[in-house]
């Protein structure tokens, strides 16, 4: 009987006698690290989903076509950083028509290469591509294309 009254008087000194037996200490130590990075807001990457080239285009046009790399003078002052906020890398463009995270392929330069729309141009191109390239010399070499563009 004293036992048993003494679970109903203190039931939290009972119960705390067994919480700490149920989780082993190394799941309290990722319980822990999991809440800070909840906290601190870190974000894992899980990387990106594959994109199709097969499908069918919703349409097509015809657009003149031109490169850009990343410097100053051809960007604002993050010139690395896209106006979606992503970092410029191989298969960015630049649209000032199309929305951002449209996909583009243009098949008379790149065949089935995927372009994604995650940039934007100065204001007074309205209807031209602008294709990221790494090298400036590379971009200058590109000069100007009017070619079709299948948008999906």
């Amino acid at each position: 009987m004293v036992v048993f009254g003494s679970y109903i008087i203190t039931p939290r000194n009972a119960v705390a006698a067994f919480s700490f037996d149920l989780f082993p200490t190394n799941l309290q130590g990722l319980e822990l690290k999991l809440s800070n990075e909840a906290q601190n807001n870190n974000l894992k990457s899980f990387g990106q989903l594959p994109l199709s080239s097969d499908g069918q285009p919703i349409r097509t046009l015809t657009v003149p076509i031109t490169a850009y790399s990343s410097e100053v003078g051809q960007t604002d002052s993050t010139p690395f950083i896209t106006a979606s906020g992503t970092t410029v890398r191989r298969g960015v463009i630049a649209a000032n028509f199309l929305p951002i995270g449209t996909t583009v392929r243009i098949p008379e330069l790149y065949g089935k290469e995927i372009f994604i729309v995650e940039d934007r141009m100065n204001a007074r191109y309205d209807k031209r591509v602008d294709i990221w390239m790494e090298e400036t010399a590379d971009a200058k070499n590109f000069g100007i294309h009017w070619t079709t563009i299948e948008v999906f």
